[in-house]
């Protein structure tokens, strides 16, 4: 597993602080075979004994997304250890997710979790929930908006980054065109990979937006685009946006009988085992179980103890590339969830 070293410097600094809120935490300290057999859980521990509180999620995944089912089991890992009840919510247009983070406020949270994909309809709402004095931190997308909707810290990668560090890959891999596959429209995360793919490849890209929830259209459109190129300037790799899409990208692969070289962000177990299966070149890790885990603690942390994770600035959980010679490390942990 290779980190970019853009980022490495953050990146070690997110997992020193990961460290720091284990010991705060104060998970079990007794040592021995409980000790070993509570570190395979994900990061549980001894539940913290302060007063109960409720942290509420909202998200803009769409249906059968897996990337936030994996943040979701970091979030639900940090709530059972820090006595706190965890609410989550998602919808991928803006007006909704804005309407579910009212109704959390509603409710008198003491926290709030939020995803800017598309940060425009969110920040009145957000507004609202810290002049309620409910904080806010903000995770996955939307890094950039973050400190000046007024939430305690972001917690994800750095999506320009992330993009870069893809393209110079495929450059090293000696790639000319890349077909880059957008699944959401508007989510500024997603154009941000692309565009930081196209800042650092030595060849060209070319986007192609796709019905993110409809995967059997998502695959008809890149195996005809796949199909298409094929007449002028053929596309050697495609690099999708998520983990899903990545197999539905082989599938249209297959089908436009292309030679490109599938690659992909984000980790699941599918993408494991096709990496394993040379199905996939390389994925971009940006441990979504970090970024739920994480801050769930945070919160915790900042009513329990008055701390601001990363002094307010960024946290960075990625991005860190994997290929099919990480498969064995990485096997047990995206079989039960967390990778």
């Amino acid at each position: 597993m290779r980190t970019n070293r853009k980022a490495a410097g953050r990146t070690a600094a997110a997992l020193l602080t990961a460290c720091a809120l284990a010991l705060v935490a104060g998970c079990s300290g007794s040592g021995g075979k409980d000790s070993e057999d509570k570190a395979d859980d994900g990061g549980g521990g001894t539940k913290a004994k302060t007063p109960p509180m409720k942290i509420a999620m909202v998200t803009h995944s769409g249906e059968g997304d897996t990337f936030w089912d994996i943040v979701q089991s970091g979030a639900e890992v940090a709530a059972a250890k820090d006595n706190v009840d965890f609410l989550y919510a998602a919808n991928k247009e803006g007006k909704e997710q804005a309407q579910l983070i009212q109704s959390y406020i509603d409710q008198d949270v003491d926290g709030l979790v939020v995803s800017l994909a598309k940060p425009e309809a969110v920040k009145a709402v957000i507004a609202k929930a810290t002049a309620a004095g409910i904080p806010v931190v903000t995770i996955n997308s939307g890094a950039e908006f973050s400190k000046s909707f007024g939430a305690l810290s972001h917690i994800g990668q750095d999506e320009a980054i992330a993009g870069e560090a893809v393209g110079e890959e495929l450059t090293k891999r000696g790639r000319k065109k890349a077909l880059c596959v957008i699944h959401e429209q508007g989510n500024v995360s997603l154009e941000e990979r692309c565009a930081g793919v196209k800042k650092a490849f030595g060849g060209t890209v070319e986007n192609l937006n796709v019905e993110g929830t409809n995967m059997p259209s998502s695959t008809s459109s890149i195996e005809a685009k796949l199909q298409s190129g094929k007449s002028t300037d053929e596309f050697d790799t495609v690099v999708t946006l998520g983990a899903p899409f990545a197999a539905a990208s082989v599938k249209a692969k297959a089908g436009a009988g292309s030679d490109a070289e599938i690659n992909t962000f984000d980790l699941n177990e599918d993408v494991v085992k096709q990496l394993k299966a040379k199905e996939i070149g390389f994925a971009v890790d940006q441990q979504p179980y970090l970024q739920g885990y994480l801050a769930v603690d945070e919160l915790w942390l900042n009513k329990n103890n008055g701390n601001v994770v990363g002094g307010g600035k960024p946290v960075l959980t990625g991005p860190a590339l994997v290929t099919e010679k990480d498969v064995p490390a990485l096997e047990k942990f995206t079989a039960r969830g967390t990778r």
